[in-house]
């Protein structure tokens, strides 16, 4: 980029945004990450405070012809907020509105708002959020919305788009829309995007009222074969419970060693909860998962407080810490399988591992078949060429079992490639011609999701 043209991009922004605008270098470079991918430092950031300060920013990239890339929080896992070359980062974190309405039981949110604020300002009205990804203290609404990311409750309550009412964005011409999804449904076009399509400045959410009754159990197996197969065998019975989680023996010991909690060491952990209105159902539907767990060789211990059923989701919720004192990085893989699938491919994918001498744990939200392999890596001693290599292989596992390269991470920049496999060339075709038609210029989160 010209110096002079650079100059008069960052004196406009320093005229329009002040000190909300990251013009040196040290303020900017941490934006050239998220929690996994590194990439450009960028020629600046800017922390917008309204819809009308984020269309100004559109159009000033469209008058420079300087890409926009939206961030929230940081904490995704592809790489779809780190910008590929001279970018303006525009980072949500200072739209934090929020207001619940208990009478229509909904909340309309701005992007920077973190996902687990909206239920803790519901719960007072006996409502609920049901998205709950793991960093959903971190993590903000903006983010969730771009990779339409789910959580332990979404084999029972559904992803961030169910719950998606009214969407308000600014499009790449730098106009604002605000629409449901009743007729042509520009919402649902949006969420899941990853800010390639427009930027997303609030949404009307739908809350639940809290169940009454929960009950939770913790499961341990010999080995995620077996915990593979008692999940489908309790699913194929009729069992939807709010979470059902697991861990390889790898990962349960990590954690662990981590909270020192008590974990059995050496096994895989399931982690069950149900819900509901009347407690003999939510107790009728554990007991399915207990008896398919027991069939499958596992020994069963069930929650006999709220505070212990706390503890269970406590350990889910300190995977990523615990996998990051193993190694220093880790490539965080996120695929989605069919539940009658599970056995095998859990199987293959620690074969893989074994045959790339890579150290590779599996955890995720079981019940809905979506899977994170975590490949650990020290890249002082261990090649990323090969981890990545690795990577590529365990999104073709799920390829071939009938499922997809990610059930909430998004594709971003880590999964680009992988669309060719992925995806037949008419349907990347209609893609393009989808991005072409509303981001003309290509100046939206540029080189994500598309080959």
């Amino acid at each position: 980029m010209a110096l002079s043209r650079a100059q008069g991009i960052l004196d406009e922004l320093k005229a329009l945004f002040g000190p909300r605008a990251l013009l040196s270098r040290p303020e900017r470079e941490v934006y050239r990450y998220d929690a996994i991918r590194e990439g450009a430092t960028p020629l600046a950031v800017v922390l917008p405070e309204s819809t009308a300060e984020v269309q100004a920013l559109v159009r000033l990239s469209r008058r420079y012809r300087v890409p926009l890339v939206p961030r929230g929080a940081g904490s995704g896992l592809s790489g779809g907020a780190v910008p590929l070359g001279e970018a303006l980062v525009v980072a949500f974190t200072r739209m934090a509105r929020l207001e619940v309405d208990s009478h229509t039981q909904t909340a309309w949110a701005e992007p920077g708002v973190t996902t687990a604020r909206i239920s803790e300002e519901a719960r007072p009205f006996g409502l609920f959020y049901p998205p709950d990804p793991a960093s959903y203290r971190t993590s903000t609404l903006g983010g969730n919305l771009g990779e339409n990311a789910g959580g332990p409750l979404c084999f029972k309550y559904g992803v961030t788009g169910d719950y998606v009412l009214e969407l308000e964005w600014v499009d790449a011409s730098g106009e604002v829309h605000r629409q449901g999804r009743a007729t042509y449904d520009f919402p649902g076009l949006l969420i899941g995007s990853e800010g390639t399509l427009g930027l997303i400045t609030g949404a009307r959410l739908r809350l639940l009222p809290l169940p009454r009754y929960r009950a939770a159990l913790l499961a341990h197996f010999p080995g995620v074969e077996p915990l593979a197969e008692a999940v489908s065998e309790a699913v194929a019975l009729g069992a939807v419970p709010a979470r059902m989680e697991f861990m390889d023996p790898a990962c349960a010991n990590a954690v662990e060693d981590y909270l020192r909690m008590g974990l059995p060491r050496d096994r895989a952990l399931l982690l069950v909860e149900t819900d509901g209105e009347e407690a003999d159902l939510v107790d009728e539907e554990l007991s399915l998962v207990e008896e398919s767990a027991r069939r499958h060789g596992a020994e069963v211990v069930r929650a006999k407080s709220e505070a212990e059923a706390e503890a269970l989701w406590r350990a889910r919720r300190a995977v990523s810490p615990a996998l990051g004192r193993i190694r220093p990085k880790r490539v965080n893989e996120d695929i989605a399988v069919p539940r009658s699938a599970l056995p095998q491919v859990v199987r293959e994918i620690r074969a893989l591992g074994e045959a790339f001498g890579l150290f590779v744990v599996q955890f995720g939200h079981i019940g809905d078949g979506n899977l994170h392999p975590n490949i650990l890596f020290d890249p002082r001693r261990e090649s990323e060429e090969k981890v990545w290599e690795l990577a590529h292989e365990i999104a073709r596992v799920a390829l071939r079992h009938g499922g997809v390269l990610s059930g909430e991470h998004g594709i971003g920049l880590m999964k680009r490639d992988f669309m060719l496999e992925a995806v037949d060339p008419e349907t990347l075709g209609a893609l393009h011609r989808v991005k072409e038609a509303l981001d003309p210029l290509g100046l939206l989160n540029p080189g994500k999701v598309l080959p």
